[in-house]
């Protein structure tokens, strides 16, 4: 997306693993541009093994075959862990067998030189670029391989990359979830009836907290049944509404008006809109494999570093994924972990103090529902200089909320390179309903 004024690449990696750059820059170039202004082009790419870009990361040969072999039940971890373990090792197999020898390159530090090429491409040689999520992963990666090129690297929804690479049994990602579901409900209690209906059937917010979660077991215990026509009906299971509905939709807090309404609607017996908007299937899936091949090849994956029993792993998972309301959707990454039989060829190994060309920008909210607060401060470690700006409220990444504030320390940043006090704080410039 060319910049009117632009004589600099700024790159930009929408996280995933396993997202589209070029999709994820068409759908929200406007919205970045709005913040950026017109001095940069926005320039972004598919990562190994992602959507267009060739080999794509596959375990399937084709559509079909991932439609019916892909399918596994694994989010009630301790009844599903008999099924998910058999399955995992067969997965683990199709993948190795599918990929061949192309499989072991599709990792982190190899895309994070793969973007020296693009730089080489444009004829540019420092780099700009602005990472969310999974992208702050990356760009902690370049910014440590390449430090002497980076000039401008944004990190945005902070992914510690120490225990990404070097970890096994942690969740840091999961902790902060709970907060901002429960933040969530405290926000529609506060907003009231008018603006957040589902407040209505509470008197404070501790019994909406208390009244919303009782629906949740009750729905666990019995799905609710929708029939619209003879080719339209189904079940909404407690499983679909949970990591397909509420989950995503803590991410963004602009979803979290029509979140309040399914919920209400459920509490109240009608479970149709609800069953639509979940589409009873799984909404991660991406239609290919590169968010397992790039897990699974950057980290410590195998039986070098996993018990190979179910039960041993169990006993390490449970207490771990029990932590979060929304901890059993991990638990297949971990199965996947064990069984993995495709080795680790980049040696990538994260290092503190690393003086780049230009402190990095590390940007948080203070209540993310997958790349916490916490994780930037060993961010900050690595790269001297660096700043933390943390924006008050919830969300994934600073774009999920509006803030003047972020802009102008973005626009700055990018453009005179300047880096914001120590501790800055920003706030959000609107209401959640």
């Amino acid at each position: 997306m060319r910049g009117a004024n632009a004589t600099k690449n700024l790159i930009i990696n929408p996280g995933g693993p396993g997202m589209s750059g070029i999709e994820y820059l068409n759908d929200h170039g406007e919205q970045l541009r709005s913040i950026i202004g017109e001095g940069f082009h926005l320039l972004s790419f598919d990562p190994r093994g992602v959507n267009k870009a060739t080999p794509l990361a596959s375990c399937y040969p084709d559509a079909a075959a991932r439609e019916h072999f892909s399918r596994v039940r694994f989010r009630n971890l301790e009844i599903d862990s008999p099924e998910t373990y058999a399955w995992t090792q067969n997965f683990a197999k199709a993948c190795s067998d599918t990929m061949g020898e192309q499989a072991k390159y599709i990792n982190t530090p190899q895309t994070a030189a793969d973007m020296n090429t693009i730089l080489a491409a444009v004829g540019q040689e420092d780099m700009f670029y602005w990472g969310f999520s999974y992208g702050s992963l990356l760009g902690q990666t370049y910014a440590g391989m390449f430090p002497a090129r980076s000039k401008r690297v944004i990190i945005d929804g902070i992914v510690n990359q120490f225990k990404w690479y070097n970890g096994t049994f942690e969740m840091e990602s999961q902790v902060d979830t709970n907060r901002v579901f429960y933040g969530f409900l405290n926000e529609c209690f506060k907003a009231g009836p008018v603006k957040c209906p589902l407040s209505s059937i509470a008197t404070s917010a501790e019994q909406l907290q208390y009244i919303v979660l009782s629906s949740m077991k009750k729905l666990r215990e019995q799905p609710l049944s929708v029939y619209l026509n003879q080719t339209a009906y189904g079940l909404l299971k407690y499983e679909n509404l949970w990591y397909d509905v509420v989950l995503p939709a803590l991410y963004s807090p602009s979803t979290w008006f029509t979140l309040a309404s399914h919920l209400h609607q459920i509490i109240l017996g009608n479970a149709t809109d609800v069953f639509l908007a979940s589409g009873n299937k799984d909404a991660w899936d991406l239609g290919h494999e590169g968010s397992e091949f790039i897990r699974l090849n950057d980290g410590l994956s195998g039986p070098a570093y996993w018990p190979q029993d179910r039960q041993s792993l169990l006993d390490y998972m449970i207490p771990l994924l029990n932590g979060s309301m929304f901890g059993a959707i991990h638990g297949k990454i971990f199965f996947m972990r064990q069984q993995w039989n495709i080795p680790r060829t980049h040696h990538y190994m994260p290092q503190k103090g690393v003086k780049t060309a230009h402190p990095l920008l590390i940007l948080s909210t203070t209540y993310d529902p997958v790349c916490p607060l916490v994780s930037a401060h060993p961010a900050q470690e690595a790269f001297v200089g660096s700043r933390i700006v943390r924006i008050n409220g919830f969300g994934h990444c600073s774009t999920s909320v509006n803030s003047s504030c972020v802009a102008k320390i973005l626009h700055n940043f990018l453009y005179d390179g300047s880096v914001p006090e120590t501790s800055t704080e920003c706030e959000v410039d609107s209401s959640y309903f």
